[in-house]
């Protein structure tokens, strides 16, 4: 059988337990108003989202004379709206906020309309200046393309440049994580801040968004060409090892409950030296009430046995095969991922405000390099100079994805091996424990995918 109809069949086989499980749950559709909007929108409650709906009734219905109802729910509700609404091409949202993880099992399974031709018809759209990386997360396997980025973010490593010359600490401009490691030894504790903050909390967007770029960059994989589990291999087990042992060390406290929200706090507040984490974030270390506002140095994601290794993320807009008002819906995507869309947010909410990380020009705009000069270069070059998506380590993979496997199996197991890692950062358990499990998992996981 191959990947795809497996995929295909592993994905009906998730939703059709999410289904059973949800009940008679949040099903009611949405627009509940008299009269029925053009199109219907789900997305996730981003403040980036928040600013498009806030706009688009002036901006988009005022030009073209189209209707937008949005539904805005917090990520993981949206993601399980989202799963059932594609699986059953119920067509009740003609557009939703879909990831690189859902886009390429969607298309596989038939539930994402392709976009070629409304790129290919529509100059002013400038496809071009998108970036490639991005665009190559969103394109299936049969090499068409399926969503248009809305805003992305790659990775990089923050620090603290007054902490570091009150130790007389220089930091490399393109470190390993070696470095990173000694670093945080030597500047741990200054002011009482930890040496480094990282995610800890489990769930397979947190803890191992980050592990995920230590595994690849150390030489690992979750499984061999032959889709065999590779959890307990040297490779895998050193970087987990490190991760760890990086965190338990010179760490912040109680990192197995901390995820991103909490180490951006912990960070803003001084109380980390360094941080490894999502260029988006530079935007909140930099705001004008942050206290450590101009105090942060940016360099490229760490690496090792790899050339780079940060992550690839990206929000982008897909259309639901089943929609019957597909040509509206590009309308309204070529507005809300267009150049002049992140002109209007600049001029009318300020241009740090700007959906970023999906466009060449956004970075050639001198308001936006004066509004972003403490990090706009580094967001760049995440942007455009990320870990491959495709092949992002060094050990051959029959599957893609940086900070997550591009397999539908993925997200109930991702957060299963999560939640071992995380009770090896609590100190319930060695990393060899955490691993030998989470081997035990991986290999039940693929089962499918092997021999056939």
């Amino acid at each position: 059988m191959t990947r795809s109809r497996l995929v295909r069949v592993a994905v009906a086989a998730t939703v059709a337990a999410g289904l059973a499980l949800a009940g008679c749950g949040d099903t009611d559709p949405p627009g509940a108003e008299e009269q029925q909007a053009d199109l219907s929108v789900l997305a996730t409650d981003a403040p980036q989202m928040q600013t498009l709906e806030r706009l688009t009734k002036r901006h988009f219905t005022a030009e073209t004379g189209i209707t937008v109802d949005y539904t805005l729910l917090p990520e993981n509700e949206a993601r399980d709206r989202m799963n059932r609404e594609f699986a059953t091409q119920a067509g009740t949202y003609d557009v939703a906020s879909v990831s690189a993880y859902e886009v390429p099992i969607y298309a596989d399974n038939g539930w994402l309309a392709p976009l070629d031709s409304y790129v290919e018809a529509d100059e002013d759209f400038d496809q071009d200046d998108v970036f490639p990386n991005l665009v190559a997360s969103l394109t299936g396997e049969d090499g068409r393309l399926y969503a248009e980025p809305f805003y992305g973010e790659g990775s990089f490593l923050m620090y603290r440049k007054d902490l570091f010359r009150k130790d007389g600490l220089t930091m490399p401009p393109d470190p390993t994580w070696r470095e990173v490691a000694d670093l945080a030894a030597r500047v741990d504790g200054t002011d009482g801040a930890s040496g480094i903050c990282l995610r800890g909390l489990p769930g397979w967007g947190q803890n191992l968004a980050p592990i995920n770029t230590v595994v690849n960059t150390f030489g690992g994989t979750w499984y061999d060409t032959d889709w065999n589990a590779r959890l307990t291999s040297p490779e895998f087990r050193e970087a987990v090892g490190f991760y760890v042992g990086l965190l338990r060390s010179h760490g912040q406290p109680g990192a197995e409950r901390m995820g991103v929200l909490e180490i951006l706090e912990r960070f803003v507040e001084g109380g980390c030296a360094m941080m490894y984490d999502a260029t988006s974030l530079a935007s909140t270390i930099e705001a004008d009430t942050s206290p450590v506002k101009g105090k942060v140095g940016y360099v490229p994601a760490p690496h090792e046995k790899t050339d780079k290794a940060g992550w690839l993320w990206t929000w982008a807009w897909g259309v639901q095969q089943a929609s019957e008002r597909k040509d509206a819906a590009w309308e309204f995507i070529s507005w809300a991922s267009s150049k002049e869309y992140q002109e209007l947010v600049g001029q009318e909410r300020g241009w740090t405000a700007a959906p970023a990380g999906n466009r060449r020009s956004l970075y050639a705009n001198p308001e936006y390099q004066q509004a972003a000069g403490a990090w706009y270069r580094q967001e760049y070059t995440a942007a455009t100079d990320s870990a491959d998506p495709r092949n992002p380590g060094v050990a051959p993979r029959p599957y893609g994805g940086i900070g997550f496997l591009d397999i539908p199996e993925f997200a109930v197991l991702g957060t299963a091996v999560s939640e071992q890692i995380a009770a090896a950062i609590a100190g319930r358990q060695s990393v060899d424990t955490a691993l030998e499990k989470s081997q035990d998992l991986a290999q039940a996981a693929a089962a499918k995918y092997r021999g056939g």
